[in-house]
């Protein structure tokens, strides 16, 4: 498994894909909080205050992520190599969590930056320092653990196809069902049972500051159901 993350992560930068990634999410979620005049702008809001980003970064990675995944395993199979890296002494398990992994590393490394963020608003407080520590940490889990989630979805439907538009449009169109289709679905039937489906309402739970078990164990599952999908997909390349 580690030799598969390796090689991702070297792919990744040995390429513009890397950079570009890192660079796309840290310059759009800029320009929104401290550029551009509207609701997302910490300037213009006048507290010290992290929400925005946490609003904001959610829908960046809708594309974001699915830009990086979608040729962990389309590519692969466009060039004709997923029949010999099959072959290879390691289980498949080993192969899909290698691609993940290296997946969310490159995501992960885009977010540390952001952190940048959290110095910046602690000192415009007044007070400085005058900033909700607990919820901006707990808001930085949920993240995580969204990107844990966004991140297996693109991994799944990169098995999907041979072409990588195609596997981009299926990972958001899933991504965006899970974050925010059930919660529109929930308030139209007026079922608390439908929202607790969707990511949203855990993501927002967890931004609260208060790291429940069942929003863990909800984003755990969801990552675990689409790992196993695209285990059980690359099972059936191989018959």
């Amino acid at each position: 498994m580690l030799a598969i993350l390796k090689k991702e992560i070297n792919s990744f930068f040995a390429s513009p894909i890397g950079y570009l990634v890192i660079a796309i999410f840290l310059l759009l979620n800029s320009l929104f909080l401290w550029l551009f005049k509207g609701e997302f702008n910490i300037l213009d809001y006048g507290f010290a205050d992290l929400s925005a980003f946490f609003l904001l970064a959610p829908w960046i990675l809708i594309f974001l992520i699915p830009a990086v995944t979608m040729r962990s395993f389309s590519d692969e199979k466009k060039q004709g190599t997923l029949e010999l890296l099959l072959t290879k002494p390691i289980s498949h398990i080993n192969i899909v969590l290698g691609k993940y992994f290296g997946a969310f590393v490159l995501i992960l490394i885009a977010i540390i930056p952001t952190l940048l963020y959290v110095y910046t608003v602690y000192q415009l407080g007044n007070p400085v320092g005058n900033l909700d520590i607990g919820s901006s940490l707990g808001s930085y889990f949920g993240l995580l653990f969204l990107i844990a989630a966004y991140t297996a979805i693109g991994i799944f439907t990169s098995t999907l196809s041979s072409n990588q538009i195609v596997a981009f449009i299926l990972a958001v169109f899933l991504c965006f069902v899970f974050y925010i289709g059930f919660e529109g679905i929930a308030d139209f039937t007026s079922s608390n049972f439908i929202d607790q489906l969707g990511m949203s309402s855990h993501y927002k739970s967890m931004s609260r500051g208060v790291l429940d078990t069942r929003d863990i164990i909800y984003f755990l599952s969801i990552t675990a159901l689409f790992l196993m999908l695209t285990i059980l997909t690359i099972n059936k390349e191989q018959q």
